[in-house]
């Protein structure tokens, strides 16, 4: 069990990432909310020591996306309708990036998380394949055809 000075500096650290992550899936705050303690609490009560700073990101990347994951697969998730959609109206936000925020979020998941880990978190491929277990090639691909989607969505222009 890790100490609880450990536990208030991964919370400071990381809760925005993992919010971020939780509402790209979930599409809703309150989930969001509930898998961020989820996750904390499995980390709270880890015995995994991490080689690093990144190591803990990764990990706790890659556990928030597989929360997120048990979450829509769970029974009662399936049975019910969520009325509450995502709203990504801020006067802070223009128009334009509100759109490629819309266009983000109805790419399907494996184009999603790839998509949000390489432009809003800042990882490389080779650090994306790691964190969620695929080849580099495979991350890539996935970049490739995201951003494929993302330009016929958004009505962008082919490049010479």
């Amino acid at each position: 069990m890790r100490s609880e000075i450990g536990v208030n500096n991964a919370i400071k650290l990381y809760s925005d990432t993992m919010r971020r992550i939780c509402i790209l899936h979930l599409k809703s705050y309150h989930d969001a909310e509930d898998i961020c303690q989820t996750v904390f609490i499995k980390y709270m009560c880890s015995d995994i020591e991490f080689e690093s700073a990144e190591h803990e990101k990764a990990w706790i990347i890659r556990v928030t996306i597989n929360a997120c994951k048990d979450l829509l697969k769970s029974f009662f998730r399936s049975r019910t309708v969520n009325l509450n959609e995502l709203i990504c109206e801020s006067d802070s936000v223009s128009s334009q990036s509100s759109e490629v925020l819309e266009a983000v979020l109805s790419l399907p998941p494996k184009y999603k998380n790839v998509i949000h880990l390489h432009y809003y978190e800042g990882y490389t491929a080779p650090e994306i394949a790691e964190i969620l277990g695929k080849n580099v090639n495979t991350v890539y691909t996935l970049l490739t055809r995201a951003k494929k989607l993302l330009k016929e969505t958004l009505g962008g222009e082919e490049l010479a």
